[in-house]
């Protein structure tokens, strides 16, 4: 799986540069059934919780990651919220004595790209079939039954560089490989790099992402909603 040690640092300005628009991801999350308790695998920095904390401060969330230094960011972003609960945790060896009504990941663990008409691919931090088969099996088993697990929707990826809010340049780099695509992270300040990371990532085929999560309880729910923000699988 991706440790992001190297970017923590630097993650938040990156993501709040315009990577990601916040507002909506936790618009959709929030027009949902009311949940108690929520689960993010894949927290990073907090930045979902902590939309999600201001504005719905009665739901339980329970945020896990697999990197540590992301999960401090988090932990003093989050220190004024009593509601939240932070683990550093690898999905596949998770283990914790609850079950949540509604789990989701947006750029985390897992998620889908959608590339214009293409049917929709899922990616995974998890580079290991059985790895990600295991994963799935834990979070299965944190999800009460009728759970919802909703998986990000993306554009896809592709090379690029651009400016943001303190005038350094972000870049990413794609390269295909066996299985999925290696993702290089930059980012510039003038002529010197002051960050760089990689991450593998794996992908499956909607067909085939459908049929892994089935064979775990989670079943696709086909929802009629332009641009959407997730995916969702139904757990029996």
């Amino acid at each position: 799986m991706g440790d992001y040690t190297n970017m923590s640092g630097y993650y938040d300005l990156i993501m709040t540069s315009g990577y990601y628009d916040y507002q909506k991801i936790v618009d959709h999350l929030l027009t949902e059934q009311s949940y108690r308790n929520i689960l993010e695998i894949g927290c990073g920095t907090g930045l979902i919780i902590e939309e999600i904390a201001r504005r719905a401060p009665n739901i339980s969330v329970t945020g896990m990651d697999l990197t540590q230094a992301m999960l401090n960011i988090a932990q003093h972003r989050l220190q004024a919220h009593h509601n939240i609960n932070l683990l550093c945790a690898n999905i596949t060896e998770f283990k914790l004595a609850k079950q949540f009504e509604m789990a989701f990941s947006y750029g985390g663990v897992w998620y889908f790209v959608i590339d214009g008409d293409k049917e929709p691919f899922m990616v995974s931090h998890i580079r290991d079939d059985g790895l990600n088969r295991k994963g799935l099996h834990s979070l299965a088993g944190h999800l009460s039954s009728g759970g919802q697990l909703l998986l990000g929707v993306q554009g896809p990826h592709h090379d690029y560089e651009r400016p943001i809010s303190n005038g350094m340049i972000y870049a990413q780099k794609i390269e295909p490989d066996e299985h999925g695509f290696l993702k290089h992270y930059y980012l510039r300040d003038g002529q010197s790099t002051v960050m760089a990371q990689s991450t593998h990532y794996r992908t499956y085929s909607f067909a085939e992402a459908k049929a892994m999560l089935s064979e775990y309880g989670f079943s696709y729910k086909p929802e009629q909603q332009e641009h959407k923000q997730f995916l969702r699988f139904a757990k029996s």
